[in-house]
């Protein structure tokens, strides 16, 4: 139950986050949800590889290329699914920087 509310909270936010940003567009609330499952996925298998293998550069830049790492991924999902778009690198990393924010007050109120 937890999982699916987490779900339903991610896409409410992937839905705010599109409608702040201009660069980014999701047709609706169901490829919001899509999104977030979609994200939830790739989070848990592909970014650990990434974290792992971006260790050194991490490490340099003292933790900033993970940001880097969450826009890769979010133009990952662009590719991924259909009704989700966005214009490029630095819009999907703000997507990621506002989507992480709004998840985070979602979840502190819920």
């Amino acid at each position: 139950m937890a999982f699916i509310l987490k779900l339903l909270l991610t896409g409410a936010a992937a839905m705010l986050s599109a409608y702040i940003l201009p660069g980014v567009h999701i047709d609706g609330f169901i490829t919001a949800i899509i999104l977030a499952l979609v994200l939830a996925l790739l989070n848990a298998i592909v970014k650990p590889i990434l974290v792992i293998l971006t260790i050194p550069v991490t490490i340099i830049t003292l933790g900033l290329f993970l940001l880097v790492i969450n826009a890769l991924i979010i133009l990952l999902a662009d590719s991924l699914i259909a009704g989700f778009d966005t214009s490029g690198f630095f819009t999907a990393l703000l997507f990621s920087l506002v989507l992480s924010i709004i998840t985070a007050v979602l979840d502190m109120i819920f």
